[in-house]
């Protein structure tokens, strides 16, 4: 098994950067927890012609918890209440929605459609009172609803079925995941991606009339439009050269604009992909999940099934087009954008660092922290093209204890506008108002990167942070949970 220094071992900022120094790698390091107002994280910003309170996001985080028809349940409306009673002004989708049962990862993801309006505003009705109780106002507060379609992920009827729709045929991604590469009835035609951004904007009319601010046509983590971008081997209109990859995302976005004038519109992107990788079938020596190793790519070069990613090298990526897609952005009216990395279903220790594996995945091949600072750099490098484009940054949970101290650096620097919280939000939502109020933060609740999150959906339970919060401690899933992760 891969061992790194835990997070909490180290007591002080100075030991903290001795370790990124060790590892080679930069963040900006804070001595000193800050509270409003002088905190960067507390500052205001404004997106579009809207007051942004402060600077922390809460990251889309599913639950696979909705009913089998798209609504939200119980569950999913403690989340997304808990979500309002962060503290952070900037709520990115609450998690994804499929803007048809085809496009659902699993099959109890929420859905925007007219039989599912009435879940989805009483979904953004919890979290704005949950968020006005706690603070006295919303007029700070910026709320989108994340719109997708699973691509080659797509699991609508069961947990165990694999349903895909894909833009292309994937050497790997198909090996991988039980695609014949002669069964081109999985990849999409170009009259159904007509008629798919016609659902994306059926989608967006719902999310505008239910008073969401903003909707994420959502393209990374190799979902179907962010998979668009790498159809270099496409043929016809939607695929080749740059211009026909990013026709899928012009035509929506143009689309979306002129139906729903009144929304913002961000997009949520993964600025690079890398080949895929797996366990070290060797495994970790002490009946552990492998260390993390790419698939085989030798046979494939040059590589021409992803984006971001060098066609000569594919563990090394390149953002030349990724700066291309967001100068288009900007082009088409896009007012925000949030920026992460790779698949979690495919290379996950680059999307989200993390100590600890889930079931489906590999030790990590890297100490987390050089995962958290590529991420990091890269919103850097992509910010100092495009200075006037808000971003977010994502993969920072792993920063633990360090989180806020860093998230300070990034804002002060100007690496990024915004610090996203995902599973971290699962732990510990009220982070942001801990930190911000001078209250300082409860290191019981960090998410310690257990992976139980993913670990429980992967095998059909719903998510939860099953190690700190109280209330997924005391669900019958947690003993099931616990038996699967011995057995593994």
């Amino acid at each position: 098994m891969a061992s790194y220094p835990r997070v909490a071992t180290f007591k002080s900022a100075a030991a903290f950067r001795e370790r990124l120094k060790e590892l080679g790698v930069e963040l900006p390091v804070e001595d000193e927890l800050l509270a409003a107002p002088e905190s960067p994280l507390a500052q205001e910003f404004t997106v579009g012609q809207r007051r942004v309170g402060n600077r922390w996001c809460i990251q889309p985080m599913e639950g696979w918890d909705g009913t089998p028809d798209g609504m939200p349940s119980e569950l999913t409306l403690r989340r997304w209440r808990r979500f309002g009673e962060s503290g952070a002004k900037l709520i990115w989708g609450g998690e994804a929605t499929a803007v048809r049962h085809d496009g659902k990862a699993n099959p109890r993801q929420l859905v925007a459609s007219q039989k599912t309006k009435g879940g989805l505003a009483q979904l953004r009705e919890t979290l704005v009172e949950a968020h006005k109780e706690r603070y006295g106002t919303t007029d700070d507060l910026l709320i989108g609803l994340q719109l997708t379609h699973s691509g080659r992920f797509c699991r609508p009827n069961r947990n165990d079925l694999l349903e895909p729709r894909i833009a292309y045929h994937h050497p790997i991604l198909d090996r991988k995941f039980g695609i014949r590469p002669d069964d081109d009835t999985v990849v999409m035609t170009d009259a159904e991606v007509e008629q798919l951004i016609e659902d994306f904007v059926t989608a967006a009319r719902i999310a505008e009339e239910v008073g969401f601010d903003f909707v994420d046509i959502k393209h990374c983590h190799g979902y179907l439009l962010h998979e668009f971008l790498g159809a270099h081997t496409r043929p016809g209109k939607y695929g080749g050269d740059f211009e026909g990859r990013t026709r899928l995302l012009k035509e929506t976005v143009t689309a979306v604009k002129s139906a729903c004038p009144s929304l913002l519109i961000g997009v949520r992107l993964s600025a690079f992909d890398l080949v895929p990788f797996r366990p070290d079938p060797e495994g970790g020596g002490d009946g552990s999940l492998g260390l993390g190793i790419p698939e085989a790519y030798e046979a494939h070069l040059p590589y021409r099934y992803g984006f971001g990613v060098d066609p000569d090298d594919p563990t090394r990526y390149d953002l030349t087009e990724t700066k291309k897609l967001l100068e288009l952005l900007k082009e088409l009216g896009v007012q925000l954008v949030n920026i992460t990395a790779a698949s979690p279903y495919y290379n996950p220790h680059l999307q989200r660092p993390a100590l600890f594996p889930p079931s489906d995945g590999y030790q990590p091949p890297e100490d987390p922290l050089v995962g958290v600072a590529r991420q990091a750099n890269v919103v850097r490098e992509l910010k100092r093209h495009v200075p006037d484009l808000p971003m977010v940054g994502s993969g920072l949970s792993y920063l633990q204890e360090f989180l806020p101290q860093v998230g300070q650096g990034l804002v002060r620097q100007g690496w990024m506008d915004f610090v996203g919280m995902g599973r971290m939000t699962l732990a510990y939502p009220h982070l942001p108002d801990d930190t911000l109020s001078g209250r300082g933060f409860q290191r019981k609740l960090l998410c310690r990167t257990f992976s139980d999150c993913t670990t429980a959906p992967r095998n059909g339970m719903v998510s939860g942070c099953y190690p700190l919060d109280e209330f997924y401690k005391a669900r019958p899933e947690r003993e099931r949970l616990v038996e699967l992760k011995k057995s593994l």
